[in-house]
């Protein structure tokens, strides 16, 4: 096996930082709601906080930390990306779904569509540092 780009820098390093940066965000957001106000959108500020432990998942396997890093960040990233076309497809179609935003809401609109470009950069990354003989 030829050794092959990582995230531990340049580009990949920096994709790292932007994942950590959108687990914290995420994550502090939604515990914040659930914490003070989650009886006027429960179901926005669960998906807020699934987000933001798929964003950590990300971080972690992205980073190159633990057991099967790889699998963890094709998961984190697979299911972010499903999750991001859905939630953000729900909230134009039908906007009174949720009463309040949640990170994925329009695409990520909220977060200048990060979380909708985020996947495909993760899975740009993933595919371009792949194992090859």
């Amino acid at each position: 096996m030829r050794t092959n780009p990582s995230t531990r820098t340049g580009a990949g390093r920096a994709l790292v930082a932007v994942y950590g940066v959108f687990a914290l965000a995420a994550t502090a957001r939604s515990l914040v709601q659930l914490l003070t106000k989650a009886d006027e959108a429960p179901l926005a500020y669960a998906l807020s906080a699934v987000a933001g432990l798929v964003y950590v998942a990300a971080t972690i396997g992205l980073a190159e930390l633990g057991p099967d890093p790889r699998r963890l960040a094709w998961a984190a990233v697979g299911f972010e990306l499903v999750g991001v076309l859905t939630v953000g497809t729900l909230t134009v179609l039908d906007p009174e779904l949720f009463p309040d935003q949640t990170v994925w809401s329009a695409y990520g609109a909220g977060y200048g569509w990060l979380p909708l470009v985020l996947p495909f950069a993760g899975i740009a990354w993933l595919w371009h540092t792949r194992p090859r003989p």
